[in-house]
Formats: structure tokens, C-alpha cells, sequence
């Protein structure tokens, strides 16, 4: 299972913005071997990062994009699902029963939601809300999308284990085609080996281990 390692920070008060300008950052791991395993054109550079205290741990996307895409909708949910967007899902094992997905698009909106296998999506359930932050902004040629969870919510789920989660992450970029409908290109982590698009699978997973 491909890994990626948590730094363990010692800061008690962090703010994030969403700008990317907070000085963790600095001592976080840099993790940009992302790929479309299902479109032959290059992907633009993303730069994921993930750093922690005793009481949370943050996330920062950062993403090539001169054209982000935002899908006018006054659902909330059909937005988000048709817009350039970041994912992160979070699994207690492989059997993914139950598995807990984190939607977020360039504007900082969220769409979360409890999935069983089979996609059965709980859109009903969300994450506490004083357990997580999300802050975002959209600059010339890249967007910032950060995020901070309590890890006491990630104990209480059942996904923070001997100091590991097991985690998903994503990126979907939607593209204008000639006839200005937007299709999406899905972006993931880890290699799913799977014929056509799909994160919501085990083989997406891989691992975060929280250094102390």
C-alpha cells in the first residue's frame, strides 16, 4: 500500500486561511505523484500536504489550474459533484462498511457523506461540524484548498488506528469540450487498476502514518 508520512508539529493554535502562506507548510512532506489512470493527456501539477498536532491534523491541495470551473446549480450537491474539486476519503478497513468521503471545491464547500460498498451514499450524515475547517482561495494559475479535522472525530470513527489512516485522495477536473458541456477527468493517488473511473474501491486507498 503506497504511504505517505504525517510530521508531527509541536504549534497548539493554527489558523488556516486557505492561502497556502501558513509557516507548517514549511515542514510538511510534499506528495505530487498524481495521475489519471484513464486519460492519456498530462496532468497538471497538484501538491498534497498533511501535518498534525496532538489535537488535529491539516491538509493542503495545491493545484495547477488557470481554469477552474464551478457548475451553476441551486443545489448545493449538484454543484459541487459537476465542479472542480479535491476529495479525500477515509476508510476504518478494506471493506469499506462504512467509508467516509469529504467533497471540496474551489469555493470551500463541502459536500460529505457516509458510503457503504456498492455506493450507498448516506448524503444525510455529515461530518461534526466543530470537528472541521475548510478554507480555500483561487489564484491566477493555481487554487488552495485547506482543511483541518480534529483527530478526536477520526478516533471516534474508527479511523485513526495505531496512529494510520487510511485514506483516499483525489482530484476531479472538469474540462469545457466544444459543444461548452464540462466533462471531468478523475485524478487519484493511488492507481485503483480499475477500467473505468473509480475511487469508491478499495485498491484507491492508500496510507497516512502520523509521525510523533
Amino acid at each position: 500500500m503506497s504511504s505517505y508520512k504525517v510530521n508531527f508539529i509541536k504549534d497548539k493554535e493554527v489558523i488556516i486561511l486557505g492561502d497556502g502562506n501558513n509557516s507548517i507548510w514549511k515542514k510538511a512532506n510534499g506528495l505530487t505523484n498524481f495521475s489519471s489512470p484513464w486519460d492519456n493527456k498530462p496532468v497538471k501539477k497538484i501538491e498534497f500536504k498533511a501535518i498534525h498536532n496532538s489535537e488535529k491534523i491539516f491538509f493542503q491541495f495545491k493545484v495547477d489550474d488557470d481554469q477552474t470551473h464551478v457548475h451553476a446549480s441551486d443545489d448545493k450537491k449538484d454543484s459541487i459533484n459537476s465542479s472542480d474539486r479535491v476529495e479525500l476519503f477515509f476508510r476504518s478497513d478494506a471493506a469499506l462498511d462504512p467509508y467516509y468521503c469529504l467533497e471540496i471545491d474551489t469555493t470551500a464547500r463541502i459536500m460529505d457523506f457516509q458510503a457503504r460498498p456498492n455506493r450507498v451514499f448516506d448524503f444525510n450524515w455529515n461530518w461534526p461540524s466543530k470537528d472541521i475547517v475548510v478554507k480555500a482561495s483561487v489564484n491566477k494559475d493555481h487554487f488552495i484548498v485547506e482543511i483541518a479535522i480534529s483527530l478526536q472525530s477520526l478516533k471516534d470513527l474508527n479511523l485513526l488506528k495505531e496512529g494510520c489512516i487510511e485514506t483516499g485522495i483525489y482530484r476531479a477536473k472538469y474540462n469545457k469540450q466544444e459543444d461548452t458541456s464540462f466533462e471531468p477527468t478523475w485524478i487519484t493517488w493511488v492507481n485503483p487498476n480499475t477500467p473505468t473511473p473509480d475511487f469508491h474501491t478499495s485498491t484507491s486507498f492508500g496510507l497516512l502514518e502520523l509521525e510523533y
